[in-house]
Parts: structure tokens; C-alpha cells; sequence
């Protein structure tokens, strides 16, 4: 390896005294090199030192009220990083105690922080994220009284407007053992019980709101859910199941998506029979979107259940109505040798004639199956639906090498569609689709009883002559 790559050892060689006049020279127009030099000469004096100056820089972010536009977002998230980064792997090894304080004052900056910039990405709320998740394991060697941290907590959640607290329960389920989780639900039973808080918002607003509730009462239903959230949370970390479960009523489980987390949780209690039981009363519709989910679990349940038979014919009817290649595979798993290559087939035969030809062209790409995804759309192209933008853009470009007839027909459907719906805002993408169009046409040697690329040109000039904006970015 070469002596001038940049690396540690090549540094190192440098000596200190070089490194250091470098340090200084690269910092000198550079605010968060010289912040992190310091917090590094903090770091050598102690723990202690590092707090200070860690605390310090905490209070300025905190104060602060300037707008972080983009080009000082990067800065932000990496001032951000830093001070988390140094609490979590300087101070907290040496002095987890001062490390928690540290890091819970760091979560507390979120509000301010989420105040004055846009985090529509959630690159910002990530640096929470990933503060907090280290929380367990510092609070699990840092001093605190069970009963205090569990008020600390509960102050925490109550005011957790911006999810910088979320999780916080489970992750210091251990700290506050079982006299503080216990303390924790008496305060939660306390403010069930208590009236709610009169709104000092605008009549208006709180009739918008509780149009939002299902039974007309925002506030009451908010409430609710907190509650149901942060005892299930608590549960959790008692690892009591049965407490989670609990906190859903009858109407709760007839929700598909509730049913299969409960069967879940039957599941791994070893409790199979339960866990079909809660899904039968909940059976989701055959193409509902949280029908997957569902299946998934039921099926594991048939299996737990001793029933493989059943799951099978489950896995198989469950392909044959939605072509989900996820029910396939795990079908064609426990077949005998050979039996699953005969199946296979039958099901690429059933998805060819298929009623739905978005769902399976989809199963072709995804299983992969290029051939007959190229057989499908030449024998029913009349079908395919040229908005599905989402789903025929990326499955010509999966065909153009290998079979662009198909790929070209595909393309010029999303073409058609763009013109005759006149979608000005994607007619750059409809221009370039027509280029590809044109690069396929030099592979093709067959156009069969497809129009050639010239005549489906000419035809698409005569229909949309009057659309000069898209011609223009194709001359």
C-alpha cells in the first residue's frame, strides 16, 4: 500500500507536533471541526470536563431561534450526532450516571430543534432515534431511585409532542424495576381517572377534532389510546403478554391487523388454538391491505396446530386468488421433490390467464419469470393499464435486454396514456420512454402483428399533433 493513502497508520508517521499544526490549520475556517477538536481536549482532562462543555453547547442549541435552512441541515444533524456520539461513548463508559442526565437533556432539545427547521426527511428525528435506544443500557449502570425515574418517565410521555420519547418505557423497564413500573401505573390510573383537561382552544377547533374521533370526542378518545399505549408499553417490559392483550376490547379485535399482533403474542405463549380463534372472529377481506399480514400469522398458527395440511391448502387457495409469490414459495417449500416443479408450472399457467394483468405481470417480475411476463403483455397488451407508471416503468426496464418487444410495448402504453390524458407534468418522462422505444427498435427484428416503431410513431403525430410541448423534447 502506498505511504501517501490516506489512513491511520500514514498519519500516525507524521508525529504528533505535525498533526497537530495540521489540525489547526484545516479547523481554522471550520466552527464544527474546532467544536469537536475542543470536546476532544475536554474528553482528555475527563468526564467530567466533557460534561460541561457538552451541557454548555446543549443550552446554545436549546436557545437558539435561528431557521436551519437546507444548507445548514447537514451541520445541524452532525452538531447533533456529535454531542449524542460523545455522551454515549465518552462519558457514559466512565460516568453513566452524569451520561444519563446528559442524554436526557439531549432528547429534551428536540422540540426546540424541530421548531426551527424541516425535517420532512426525518433525518433530524433519527439522531433521537438513535439517542434513545442507547437509554436502557446506560440507565441499567447509572444511580436512580425506581419511583423518581418512573415520575420522570411519566412526565416525559405526557409531553411527548414530538415522539422524542417514544419507547422510553420499554427502554428503562428494567431501570425502574418492579417497584418503579408498579409507581408508573398507579400515576397512569391516576390520570385515567381524572377528568379531561378543559381546552383552551377555539370552539371551532374543537369541533374539527372531534369530527377526526370516531365517536365524536377527540380529546376523550386521544386519552384513550395514550393510556392503551403506554400500559401495553409497560407490559412489554413485564413481559406479560396477557396484560398486552388485555388492553384491547372485543371491538379492537376485530381488526385484522390487531388480530394477527394478538395471535402473535398467543403464538409465542404457545398457545396455537388462541391464536386461530382471534383470527377467525377477524378474517380480513381477500384483498384488504392487511390481508398479507394476516395470512402470515394464520398460517403459522395451522402449523402450530399440527394442521399442515390445512396451511397448505391455505398457502395454495390464498396464491390462486391474490398471486401473492410469498404464499407460492412457502407452498412449494414442503413439497415433495419434483411435485413442487409441477405445481410451479401450474401456477405460472394460472397467473398467465389471470383476470387481473397488473397483478400478474407483478408475480412474474417478482418471482422472476421475465419469459412469461414478456408472453403476458404480447398476448394482452389491450389490458394493460398505461397510468401504472409505478409498475410498467420498472418491468420494461427489466425486459429491455432480454425481450424488448415487450418492454417497448409497455413503454409505449405509458406514452399513449400520458398524450391522450394530455399529463404535461410527465411528458419529459413520456419523451424518454419514446427514446428507449427507439433504442429497442434496432433489437427487434419481429414486430409480429405489432405496429413497427415508425408506424406507431406516425399514428401517435396524427392523434396529438396539437401537443407541440411534448414533440418538442423528442425532435
Amino acid at each position: 500500500m502506498s505511504k501517501k493513502t490516506l489512513n491511520k497508520a500514514n498519519l500516525a508517521n507524521l508525529g504528533a507536533d505535525r498533526l497537530a499544526d495540521l489540525l489547526i490549520e484545516v479547523s481554522a475556517g471550520s466552527a464544527d471541526m474546532k467544536r469537536r477538536l475542543r470536546l476532544e481536549l475536554s474528553h482528555n482532562l475527563g468526564p467530567a470536563e466533557l460534561s460541561a462543555d457538552i451541557r454548555k453547547r446543549l443550552v446554545s442549541i436549546r436557545r437558539s431561534k435561528t431557521y436551519v435552512g437546507w444548507r445548514r441541515r447537514k451541520a445541524l444533524i452532525k452538531d447533533l450526532s456529535t454531542q449524542a456520539d460523545m455522551i454515549i461513548g465518552k462519558i457514559a463508559p466512565a460516568a453513566p450516571t452524569e451520561a444519563f442526565e446528559l442524554l436526557w437533556q439531549f432528547l429534551e432539545l428536540a422540540p426546540s430543534v424541530y421548531n426551527r427547521v424541516d425535517d420532512s426527511k426525518g433525518d433530524v428525528g433519527q439522531v433521537f432515534r438513535d439517542a434513545i435506544s442507547h437509554m436502557g443500557e446506560i440507565a441499567a449502570r447509572a444511580e436512580s431511585e425506581p419511583e423518581a425515574l418512573a415520575v420522570r418517565i411519566w412526565d416525559a410521555v405526557r409531553g411527548n409532542e414530538h415522539g422524542e420519547f417514544d419507547g422510553i418505557i420499554g427502554y428503562l423497564g428494567p431501570a425502574m424495576g418492579d417497584a418503579g413500573i408498579e409507581h408508573l401505573k398507579r400515576l397512569i390510573l391516576i390520570f385515567e381517572q381524572a377528568p379531561l383537561e378543559a381546552e383552551g382552544d377555539h370552539a371551532a377547533l374543537r369541533f374539527l377534532r372531534d369530527l377526526r374521533g370516531r365517536n365524536g370526542n377527540y380529546a376523550a378518545e386521544q386519552k384513550t389510546r395514550m393510556i392503551r399505549m403506554w400500559r401495553q408499553e409497560l407490559a412489554v417490559a413485564q413481559g406479560d403478554a396477557s396484560a398486552y392483550i388485555a388492553q384491547y376490547s372485543a371491538k379492537d379485535l376485530k381488526r385484522p391487523h390487531i388480530a394477527a399482533e394478538v395471535a402473535a403474542l398467543r403464538l409465542e405463549q404457545g398457545q396455537p388454538e388462541q391464536a386461530l380463534a382471534v383470527l377467525a372472529d377477524a378474517m380480513p377481506e381477500q384483498h384488504a391491505s392487511d390481508r398479507e399480514g394476516w395470512d402470515l400469522i394464520y398460517v403459522e398458527a395451522l402449523i402450530a396446530s399440527g394442521r399442515l395440511e390445512d396451511a397448505q391448502k391455505h398457502r395454495w387457495e390464498g396464491f390462486l386468488t391474490t398471486l401473492n409469490p410469498g404464499m407460492l414459495r412457502a407452498y412449494l417449500r414442503v413439497l415433495p421433490d419434483f411435485d413442487d416443479m409441477e405445481f410451479e408450472e401450474a401456477a405460472k399457467a394460472h397467473a398467465s390467464s389471470f383476470g387481473d394483468v397488473a397483478a400478474a405481470l407483478g408475480f412474474f417480475l417478482a418471482w422472476p419469470a421475465l419469459g412469461h411476463a414478456a408472453r403476458l403483455i404480447e398476448q394482452r397488451t389491450n389490458e394493460i393499464d398505461g397510468k401504472l407508471y409505478h409498475l410498467l416503468g420498472p418491468a420494461a426496464e427489466a425486459l429491455r435486454t432480454r425481450y424488448p418487444l415487450a418492454a417497448t410495448l409497455l413503454w409505449r402504453a405509458m406514452v399513449t396514456e400520458t398524450l391522450r390524458k394530455s399529463r404535461k407534468d410527465q411528458y419529459g418522462q413520456a419523451a424518454d420512454y419514446l427514446m428507449d422505444c427507439v433504442a429497442a427498435d434496432l433489437e427487434i427484428s419481429d414486430y409480429g402483428t405489432f405496429q413497427s416503431h415508425g408506424g406507431f410513431v406516425d399514428d401517435l403525430r396524427k392523434r396529438h399533433v396539437q401537443k407541440s410541448a411534448f414533440w418538442t423534447r423528442v425532435a
